[in-house]
This record gives C-alpha cells, sequence and structure tokens, in this order.
C-alpha cells in the first residue's frame, strides 16, 4: 500500500501541498524528509507523539526521516497555537533541554538503518552563525510582511500583540526547510496542522532562492498531521497530575500505561490507528470486540499495551501491567519497592520515623483514623488492611515484616482509600 494510502485510511493526513506531486515523488524516490521539535522542556510528552510516529512510517516505508532538535528556534519560540508570548530560555537550559529531547528521539526512530537511517540535526548549529545584516539582506528580502500577516499563525495573535521576535519565527523555520533542502536533499516538511503557515512559507522560501535557470522550480513539499481532540472534550495529553511526558522519571510507566488504558470507548479505535502500527485489518477486529463486549475493553488494553513498549520497552510494560493487576487483586506483596513507587506516586503519603509502631498509633500519626478510638473502629470492623491483608487485632505491633524492602508499607482503609507509609 502506498504511504498516503496507509496515511489516510488512518486519517493522518490534515494538508498537503500538492497531494498527486507528492505521491509521484514518495513513489519514484527514497524522499528525506523532515520534522522539527524546539525544546521547550526537558522532555517530550505525547502531544509530540503524532509527528514522531509519522516520521517512523516514512521510515518503516523506506525513506529517510530527519529529526530537527531546535535549539535555535527554541531561543525564540513558536507564536503558533499560543494566545501569548512564550517565555525565554537562556542558551545553557535550552542546551539542556536539546540533548534529552535527542536522546528520546533515538529511541523511537532508528539511527542505524542503512540507506534510510534517521539523522539528526540541531538547527543551532547554522542559525546562531547568520548575521543582521544577512538576515535582513539575504533571507528577510525573500518575506512579504503582507504574505506574513495573513498567516493564521500571525494573524491571530495580532489583536492581542506579538512581538518582532516571535514574528520572525516563521522566517527561521523556512531557513531550516531550505538548510536541509541543499545539504540533506530534504525535499518534505511535516508537522502538526498548526505549521500550515510555517510549513508554506518555507516552501515559498525554497522556491524563491533555488529556482533553476531554466524556469524549473524547486520541488519541495509540505504535509500536515491532525489537532488531535477528545470525544469528551478534554486536551489530548494532560491528566489531572499535568502532561503526560515520555521521560520515565516525569511520567511512570504504570501512568503512561494507565493514560493509555483508560482512553474513552469513543476516541480509542481512533487513537489505535493515529499511535500504533498494527495492521488495520487487526483494528478492525478489535473494533468488533469493542462493539460486542465492550466491558472486556480488550481495544484498550492492547492501545496501552502497544503503546507503552514502543515507548519504554517490554520490561517496562510488563512491570506495568504487574501493577495494574497487583493493584487490582489487591495482592500488593507480589510488588518491590520500585514498583510500589510506581503505582502508589498520587496517592496520600507520609514519612514514619518510628517504625515499631502500634497498628492504632501509625493509623492514628497517618492520618488514616481521626483518632485511636476511631482506629480501634476501623480495625475491628475489618476496614484496614496492610500490604493488602485484612488485619483485625487490635493489638498488633508493626514489625520488619510489614515494611517491603524496609521502604514502604500500604495501608487501605474500607474499598479504596489507599496510603503510603514511607520509612526514613
Amino acid at each position: 500500500m502506498h504511504i498516503l494510502d496507509e496515511l489516510q485510511k488512518r486519517d493522518l493526513i490534515q494538508q498537503t501541498t500538492d497531494d498527486e506531486g507528492l505521491r509521484k515523488h514518495l513513489e519514484e524516490n527514497v524522499v528525506t524528509l523532515y520534522c522539527g521539535f524546539d525544546p521547550t522542556a526537558d522532555s517530550l510528552h505525547i502531544g509530540h507523539l503524532l509527528p514522531i510516529l509519522m516520521l517512523k512510517r516514512f521510515q518503516k516505508a523506506g525513506h529517510r526521516p530527519i529529526a530537527l532538535i531546535g535549539g535555535g528556534t527554541g531561543m525564540i519560540g513558536d507564536p503558533s497555537g499560543r494566545s501569548t508570548e512564550r517565555s525565554l530560555n537562556s542558551a545553557e537550559v535550552v542546551k539542556g533541554y536539546s540533548d534529552s529531547i535527542a536522546q528520546q528521539l533515538a529511541k523511537i526512530i532508528e539511527f542505524d538503518k542503512g540507506e534510510n537511517s534517521a539523522v539528526a540535526r540541531n538547527n543551532h548549529e547554522w542559525l546562531s552563525s547568520i548575521t543582521l545584516i544577512e538576515f535582513l539582506r539575504d533571507i528577510g528580502k525573500h518575506f512579504s510582511v503582507n504574505y506574513m500577516l495573513a498567516k493564521d499563525s500571525v494573524e491571530s495573535r495580532l489583536e492581542n500583540g506579538i512581538s518582532f521576535t516571535e514574528f520572525s519565527y516563521m522566517i527561521m523555520q523556512s531557513i531550516d526547510f531550505e538548510k536541509l533542502y541543499k545539504e540533506e536533499n530534504c525535499t518534505l516538511q511535516i508537522g502538526g496542522s498548526d505549521q500550515w503557515g510555517n510549513i508554506t512559507a518555507g516552501k515559498e522560501y525554497i522556491r524563491r532562492r533555488n529556482s533553476q535557470e531554466n524556469g524549473e522550480e524547486a520541488e519541495v513539499f509540505g504535509l500536515t498531521v491532525p489537532l488531535i481532540t477528545k470525544s469528551d472534550g478534554t486536551k489530548f495529553g494532560k491528566t489531572a497530575g499535568g502532561a503526560v511526558w515520555l521521560d520515565p522519571e516525569k511520567t511512570t510507566p504504570y501512568e503512561f500505561y494507565q493514560f493509555w488504558i483508560n482512553t474513552d470507548d469513543r476516541d480509542v479505535i481512533r487513537f489505535m490507528k493515529y499511535f500504533t502500527f498494527l495492521d488495520l485489518g487487526e483494528i478492525e477486529e478489535l473494533e468488533k470486540e469493542l462493539e460486542t463486549a465492550p466491558e472486556k475493553r480488550i481495544p484498550h488494553k492492547r492501545l496501552a499495551e502497544e503503546m507503552t513498549k514502543l515507548i519504554h520497552g517490554e520490561e517496562a510494560l510488563q512491570q506495568a501491567q504487574k501493577i495494574t493487576e497487583a493493584l487490582f487483586s489487591g495482592e500488593l506483596n507480589s510488588l518491590n519497592a520500585d514498583e510500589i513507587e510506581q503505582g502508589f506516586k498520587d496517592v496520600p503519603s507520609v514519612t514514619i520515623e518510628d517504625k515499631e509502631l502500634s497498628l492504632v498509633d501509625l493509623l492514628v500519626n497517618a492520618k488514616i483514623s481521626s483518632s485511636k478510638r476511631q482506629a480501634r473502629e476501623d480495625i475491628k470492623n475489618g476496614a484496614i488492611y496492610i500490604n493488602g491483608e485484612r488485619n483485625q487485632e487490635l493489638t498488633y505491633q508493626m514489625s520488619e515484616a510489614d515494611r517491603i524492602e524496609d521502604r514502604f508499607t500500604i495501608i487501605r482503609r474500607g474499598k479504596k482509600k489507599y496510603f503510603l507509609i514511607r520509612y526514613q
């Protein structure tokens, strides 16, 4: 199947600059394409996944992706999709962010795959060396202010104001496209739908600077992916705890797995098409499973498995599944301390210095029960569980056996209220 047909069946194409021309170009060439990622944080999040996976899809189809780290553009800030000016970071911070993002991209896109091995570039390499006179005289003359003002990314900001700094971002991204066109024979830029104005500006800049003397225009293309929305109206990639990051230190593999497994029924098949590399026929079968047995949540589990394995690996997936099963069954003794750290990251926790407290004192000190009298009632009524095991012994003394790797004890009060006891 042609790569564009595959993308269309997955609803992954928002716009192209020339559908027929791009189709022919992809059929006749090993095409070099790029997508840029500005380092605005020390990790990418799942909002970046669609363009990253688009690079991977093109690579699997035999083409050559470039992951462009925006070490230069990241110091300016893209106005696209924003109503306010970005805060500017120092050069040192942007470099640190850039290094972290490059490492994350290397885990997803293959940089050792022969002819179509991925390439990593950083636009700080060329943007930092352009002089002001060169920028204005040799580059700026190719951009009409009227043309730039008409772009959505700029026009939407005019009412509230846009600085010359962010106004110039379009030119910087155009420089990137032209640089990669010349040095890497890069003829396709991809990005989110909010990048359409920047992409078409780059295409026009290449046309102006690189048209042949015989009248032939430089042949380059642009393609955007759709903006992802959730059926319930909430923003994709956000949870109550904030963004869902690709860095396991910021969003644990268990949390990452849970994000996907909790996908709304109305979104799960669409997200499988967007984010997984499962065959479309298999996705159709999973859609039937959803219709006939929605309570089993088979597509949700498969989506969570595929995404966790893709981003964090098989071992992290198995660990996330183990934590999920332990929490569902209540058999918490099967978890080690690191798994408890992941699974109980967001539950109330308290640090205890005295490891030899009675259970009654522990419940009061950790504010699990409001008083010693209430603690005794909770224990007597069978409402207290230690590491998943019910304990109804009023005189019970906490011991080493109740501490998992001498770091944690998990107390459950009632059916769902968990508390994490940490030991110094």
